[in-house]
């Protein structure tokens, strides 16, 4: 079971002790994401994110990047539409090493100017890196499609004229401005007790002043869906589906798993892989996705096929989403995909990176983190009237934004 301590400051350690593995996997989970920019500010919180591995006021990058990795362990970091994360993971006898350099990068990165200007070229080189892959470009332009006018439908690498012109001080003025101490965590999961993960990253972390923050996410309101065409330099048509989903926060957001599971989940034998690919052979990959967010979500199904089969392979996208908006799933079918999600999910809490991770994330959204087997009880009370419903308002193609590429 997981452990929690909260400080004075208001800052969070969430634990939970593996004896099994030889490994601990630690990092900071901050609330913090690229829609918490202003439109000048695009792209700075992961900009951010490259820079905290740039210096501190004790470690120049060479430092910081062979700490841990000299020792077969590994440091990274992410940014999303609302987190940013640092984390780390080790042999258990070097817990302290990474704990003390994740507390450094974190809390005392010094954003050195010349490393400011090498690091704007890389993210200039990765932004190109992005468009030249159009799986990963039709994703970010159907985000901004749906999130019309929105922070969530800006690109989390932000643009060309911001990312050119950040400077030291609007590094400082951003963290200044958001960084909320009672919206930071930092979890441990792994070969290590609580009372020692503490001993060793309570003291530096009491120390970071108390912090809170005024500052309100916008809203996301109003939605109109699009229809939207666009030529690029590629061989295949590729085709992005979505719109507004589900918030974290809506009690509906595991049956919309659920459905989403069953219609273009992972597994091989969902419902939008068995008819495309494995009946039809029009696909090589066709997924369907479900991303809450703190006040909304996000549904969307993607996939790629020859432009001279792309009329088909819409059909047939339409015709599945039909499906599941008229026909009710027999007792079998639901019981059988509900055994899928929970597998599914009991297999990726064997991912202790990726759990520790999932409870800094839960701490911070919801105030707890709950048991695996209530989130199973949510799943197993789903109803096929529920899924009927859930998928005449999610998968209305009235209200679906379709983008697709076309070959020049």
């Amino acid at each position: 079971m997981h452990q929690i301590k909260e400080l004075a400051n208001g800052i969070r350690i969430v634990h939970q002790e593996v004896s099994h593995t030889r490994l601990v996997h630690c990092g900071f989970v901050l609330n913090i994401g690229s829609r918490d920019e202003t439109k000048e500010q695009e792209g700075l919180a992961h900009f951010w994110e490259h820079m905290a591995f740039k210096g501190t006021k004790r470690r120049k990058t060479f430092h910081i990047l062979n700490r841990l990795e000299s020792l077969g362990g590994e440091l990274n970091a992410y940014t999303t539409k609302e987190k940013i994360c640092f984390y780390a993971s080790v042999l258990k006898d070097h817990y302290s090493k990474a704990a003390e350099l994740l507390f450094d990068i974190t809390f005392n990165s010094t954003f050195p100017t010349k490393e400011i200007e090498k690091e704007r070229q890389v993210i200039l080189e990765e932004m190109a890196m992005y468009r030249d892959s159009p799986d990963d470009s039709i994703q970010d332009e159907l985000d901004a499609l749906v999130f019309d006018n929105h922070a969530l439908g800006r690109n989390i690498l932000g643009r060309e004229e911001t990312v050119g012109h950040f400077t030291q001080q609007d590094f400082f003025e951003f963290i200044g401005s958001r960084l909320d101490t009672s919206q930071l965590v930092f979890s441990i999961v792994g070969n290590i007790s609580f009372a020692k993960a503490l001993k060793i990253i309570e003291g530096p972390l009491s120390e970071i002043p108390s912090k809170r923050t005024l500052y309100l996410r916008s809203p996301f309101k109003e939605y109109l869906p699009k229809l939207e065409r666009l030529n690029r330099d590629i061989t295949q048509s590729l085709c992005g589906i979505g719109r507004p989903a589900y918030s974290q926060h809506d009690p509906r957001r595991y049956k919309l798993y659920l459905l989403n599971n069953i219609l273009g989940g992972p597994s091989m034998n969902s419902r939008l892989n068995m008819s495309l690919r494995e009946k039809h052979g029009l696909v090589y990959s066709i997924e369907s996705t479900f991303q809450p967010f703190s006040d909304v979500g996000f549904f969307g199904i993607f996939f790629g096929t020859e432009e001279k089969t792309l009329p088909k392979a819409k059909k047939l996208v339409q015709k599945e989403l039909k499906l599941l908006r008229e026909k009710k799933l027999g007792s079998l079918q639901l019981h059988m995909a509900k055994e899928q999600a929970i597998g599914q999910m009991a297999m990726a809490e064997e991912n202790y990176a990726a759990l520790m991770l999932v409870f800094g994330k839960s701490l911070i959204d919801h105030g707890k983190i709950d048991p695996l087997d209530k989130i199973f009880e949510q799943i197993k009370q789903t109803t096929a009237e529920d899924l009927l419903e859930i998928a005449n308002e999610i998968l209305d193609p009235a209200q679906l934004t379709s983008l697709t590429y076309l070959p020049n």
